[in-house]
């Protein structure tokens, strides 16, 4: 079988997107290159793309802190051309035919299905879930309604819209209680957040979360123990084994998942009896059907004192990092990172013909 074009989209116009370049390193290494020619575009934070050397895409790729795209490279821009997707140079040039793409893109215009519903409407394959189930579960206050509906336990919250000024501590503390979490419904890695332990420090918090995001949820604090599990699949997904997050700061904050490789300690596999393990899997399946999502996702859990789970959220483009859960519960389940990345594209290319069979036309 020929190799296909695989087109690795990372950075992107979101406050994560250091984050998604950590991702895209490791992602870019463990391509197939027997299987696969390979594109890397990187996307600026204006909004600039450019196809860059898969080779040295970025600069300082081993600092977190000061990791960024290399300069240079061409512009592109992304056109369906008789069906098939196409990267067009700027200027001129040979146009570059896609055959399947792995948005490596976390947060804003990457895991909010912006991408996806491009991707899909130049007729390309797409590595995760749609535009639909994207978009559901980066607003975390959307995926506590689908999930509340389908018998999924959440935890309690307040959405505030309009500004930090339009809410008032004391109704927060007598329907949540203190302490409680802000913040942004639409962004991840913990960009944003806040654990506000009093009143008077509310508003700062809603302050800080309405910069990022203008819908921001309030959120009931649950003394529970961090486990993550990674989902993989389609219609049959399965589940990985699950681990645990132990936060060393005062929670699994930006810095701990990614400045400081002390601030978290990351247990894989999670110490959990077997049934509880398996309730964790059987539930996170739960949730990823319920999202309507496919490929991938992990699904993030409180575990409480008393044995209950609560779903936390779901996160459709999980770190691809060196010290990232999803691709290291892989691993302890039998998939090594390479197979993990292949296995994604598979899943990628088996939705899209699915979808591709579907009428396009009433008859």
């Amino acid at each position: 079988m020929p190799a296909r074009n695989l087109l690795i989209l990372c950075g992107g116009r979101s406050a994560e997107h250091e984050v998604a370049l950590q991702s895209a390193i490791n992602v870019v290494a463990a391509v197939d290159r027997a299987a696969f020619n390979l594109a890397v575009v990187g996307i600026d934070k204006d909004g600039t793309w450019r196809r860059l050397p898969p080779a040295a895409f970025v600069v300082h790729p081993e600092d977190p802190a000061r990791t960024a795209l290399a300069p240079g490279g061409q512009g592109v821009a992304l056109c369906c051309l008789d069906g098939q997707g196409t990267l067009i140079p700027a200027g001129g040039g040979e146009p570059w035919p896609v055959d399947v793409a792995f948005p490596v893109l976390h947060g804003t215009y990457g895991e909010d299905g912006t991408i996806q519903g491009l991707l899909a409407m130049m007729n390309i394959p797409c590595v995760g879930c749609d535009h639909t189930s994207s978009a559901n579960c980066m607003d975390k206050a959307i995926t506590k309604q689908v999930l509340t509906y389908a018998g999924i336990p959440v935890a309690d919250g307040l959405i505030v819209v309009g500004g930090a000024e339009t809410t008032d501590a004391d109704s927060v503390g007598r329907a949540l209680g203190w302490p409680v979490f802000v913040k942004p419904a639409r962004l991840g890695s913990s960009v944003g957040v806040s654990k506000v332990k009093a009143p008077e420090d509310l508003r700062a918090a809603l302050e800080l979360a309405f910069r990022f995001d203008d819908k921001v949820l309030v959120e009931r604090y649950l003394p529970g123990r961090e486990i993550e599990c990674a989902v993989l699949g389609n219609s049959g997904p399965r589940a990985a084994v699950p681990g645990e997050v132990v936060p060393q700061h005062e929670f699994y904050s930006y810095a701990a998942k990614y400045l400081d490789e002390n601030g978290a300690r990351l247990e894989a596999p999670a110490k959990l009896p077997p049934a509880v393990a398996a309730q964790v899997q059987e539930m996170a399946i739960r949730a990823f059907l319920a999202m309507g999502c496919t490929g991938l996702a992990r699904v993030d859990f409180f575990l409480m004192a008393d044995g209950r789970l609560v779903v936390n959220e779901l996160n459709t483009i999980p770190g691809f990092t060196r010290i990232s859960m999803y691709p290291r519960l892989w691993q302890l389940s039998g998939l090594t990172y390479p197979q993990l990345v292949s296995e994604l594209i598979r899943l990628a290319e088996e939705r899209h013909a699915a979808r591709s069979r579907l009428c396009t036309s009433f008859c």
